[in-house]
């Protein structure tokens, strides 16, 4: 398929044209039902579903790995034509135990989508994910085609070790400031290797060391997420908590579970080639640059492409939201 931009070719003023049709979330809503899962002896996923329960199933897979969903997550879907179904992977977000490495693997993760297919009785589901959920619901789809009627990926992360060295090193090309608080906290002599220098500190036994490194780490990647810099405060005990879990876990899956070359998604599309998908990629995207996307978009051709021209790496920025959404109102087509 073709790219598309998002903006509008006419002769019309281009900026008014994308503000006039940029699509908003839907009203916030509570979930109808919710519950745990319980994945093993350890680990129980937090589930929630809302909006119509004889809709459509669409699947909101979340990012990270570690970042947990939020009530913002269901604003995304038409209450009135989907069943929203949403999890906290495990050790994140309601999922307990908060920040929990034990049993936290990919291939943990892609088992409990399946377990939670099964346990909520859907038959097929639109898999919808951004980042680090974009690799999960891929890499479910490839094992499990037949019970995905779509799949909606923003901000594409193939976890491979470049990524890892962007995400570590590079950034700071075009956010040295940030890069600059976030390394700077391990001493001058670890700063050649930050995952490792990081990694001891989240996983030991001091609390206020562990502390300390997630809310570098977090502030850290949320000032790159947007187009505009977003230099956030984390000062509640719930939002260090989180911050710990979220840094623990990515720290975690970037040490143990980065995706080999002979393994690559890149390598295993053809079981995807029957899913309609669209690809949205903000072409500012700094997290997870638009390299990814465009080598998958090059391999994987039957999936929609559409580049977004003014936007990064949140979901929340605009005109990626606006077309997340327009994805998804296609996808009421698909059966």
């Amino acid at each position: 398929m073709p790219v598309k931009d998002a903006v509008s070719n006419t002769n019309k003023d281009r900026g008014a044209t994308r503000r006039q049709h940029l699509l908003d979330l839907f009203p916030p809503l509570t979930p109808y039902s919710s519950g745990f899962l319980g994945a093993d002896k350890t680990h129980n996923l937090y589930w929630e579903q809302s909006g119509n329960p004889d809709g459509v199933p669409v699947l909101l897979i979340h990012g990270g790995p570690g970042a947990g969903a939020t009530p913002t997550h269901r604003r995304f879907f038409d209450p009135d034509h989907y069943r929203i179904i949403i999890f906290d992977q495990r050790g994140a977000g309601r999922s307990t135990p908060l920040g929990e490495l034990e049993n936290n693997t990919t291939e943990n993760l892609i088992h409990d989508i399946e377990a939670l297919r099964k346990h909520l009785h859907v038959e097929r589901w639109h898999l919808f994910g951004g980042s680090w959920g974009s690799t999960l619901a891929m890499l479910y789809a490839i094992r499990y085609p037949q019970q995905c009627i779509s799949l909606i990926l923003r901000g594409v992360f193939l976890c491979e070790q470049e990524e890892i060295d962007w995400f570590l090193y590079g950034m700071k090309t075009i956010f040295p400031e940030a890069w600059e608080q976030f390394a700077g906290f391990l001493p001058e002599e670890e700063q050649h290797d930050l995952l490792s220098g990081y990694y001891r500190r989240l996983t030991g036994g001091d609390r206020s060391i562990q502390l300390g490194a997630a809310i570098r780490w977090s502030l850290y990647e949320g000032a790159c997420s947007s187009l505009l810099p977003n230099y956030e405060t984390i000062s509640t005990i719930e939002q260090k908590q989180h911050a710990l879990a979220l840094a623990r876990i990515e720290a975690h899956f970037f040490m143990r579970e980065i995706i080999p070359p002979e393994k690559s998604i890149l390598t295993q599309l053809d079981n995807l080639r029957k899913v309609p998908a669209t690809i949205i990629q903000g072409r500012y995207d700094i997290i997870c640059p638009i390299r990814s996307a465009y080598k998958l978009h090059h391999l994987w051709p039957e999936a929609d492409y559409v580049v977004v021209p003014d936007a990064g790496h949140s979901a929340l920025d605009p005109p990626i939201r606006s077309q997340l959404i327009q994805a998804l109102e296609n996808a009421k087509n698909i059966n």
